[in-house]
């Protein structure tokens, strides 16, 4: 997707910059969440005018058709696919189908009583699509209202844990070249007849900086400050770099005394630590160009 190809190098220009790249995955979920919900409400308006004269639930038979993807059925049933695997510890399209009708006909009788119960507050959602509105009523419009946040929910959770591993790759890549390491020296998969100099396994590994013969795991974390998380992955995958968004003294001690090398990139022009990394390891670089603006458009154009 285009747009997450721009997100992932606008986050990739901000930490290297030492700026916080959080704001990025938010205007991605906002874009993606706008997108849905325009599309969204016009299928709402296709299905509302196809069933004008039917006293039947248009909605249920409309967005909650066996013959959608399962994924959809259930976002429109107000669940999401997490939600029914946990409950159910499955999520095959048997369940799927049959937690999300038993949650819509809940989920609408609730509504109904809303709508019967004495208030003052009247809703009505209209829709136009080319000059052509229809109109919800309260609970049709709060079906409507509920599936979006749903959405957005999910949205939110599947963007937030993907971010980081999106961009991983491409900036440890993006490091290596703004400091011309040759491509030799680097590497997504163990080279072939090289050992890795931490352990033997290959077991979600990020990204390997290589010497003669040997390979050094490098594990990439974009998380907030303290997270304990940061010792714990590179003590379960033997990792000799540690490349981190931000980093506490308590998790730069412990890096230290595991002797695990590390890159805080929040921190003031945090970005050249790598270049330290690489004298450690033996690996043969280049000093950057002060103008890292520049360098950083021309590699992000070329690899992304």
């Amino acid at each position: 997707m285009k747009l997450e190809m721009e997100v992932v190098k606008r986050i990739i220009r901000k930490l290297m910059n030492g700026e916080d790249y959080r704001i990025e995955v938010v205007l991605l979920l906002d874009a993606t969440f706008l997108e849905f919900a325009l599309d969204f409400f016009e299928k709402v308006v296709h299905a509302k005018l196809k069933h004008e004269n039917i006293s039947t639930d248009w909605y249920k038979k409309e967005f909650l058709n066996p013959g959608l993807p399962k994924e959809d059925i259930a976002i429109n049933s107000g669940l999401n696919m997490k939600t029914i695997a946990n409950m159910r510890n499955t999520a095959t399209r048997e369940i799927v189908l049959s937690e999300s009708n038993l949650h819509y006909d809940q989920l609408f009788e609730i509504l109904n009583e809303l709508a019967e119960t004495d208030r003052e507050l009247e809703l009505t959602i209209t829709i136009r699509l080319n000059g052509v509105g229809v109109d919800l009523s309260l609970s049709e419009s709060l079906v409507v209202i509920n599936t979006i946040a749903v959405k957005r929910a999910a949205l939110r959770g599947g963007l937030w844990s993907t971010a980081g591993k999106r961009v991983e790759k491409p900036l440890m890549e993006t490091l290596c070249e703004l400091y011309k390491v040759s491509s030799a020296n680097y590497s997504i998969r163990i080279a072939s007849g090289a050992i890795a100099v931490e352990g033997e396994f290959d077991r979600e590994i990020d990204f390997y900086l290589c010497t003669v013969g040997i390979n050094h795991k490098c594990e990439v974390k974009l998380m907030g400050k303290g997270n304990p998380e940061s010792a714990d992955a590179v003590i379960a995958r033997h990792s000799k770099v540690f490349v981190a968004d931000k980093l506490s003294d308590s998790n730069k001690r412990q890096l230290d005394s595991l002797d695990v090398l590390w890159v805080e990139l929040r921190s003031d022009v945090g970005y050249r630590k790598f270049g330290e990394v690489l004298d450690r390891l033996g690996i043969p670089h280049t000093k950057p160009s002060e103008n890292i603006d520049a360098s950083l458009t021309e590699i992000l154009n070329r690899f992304i």
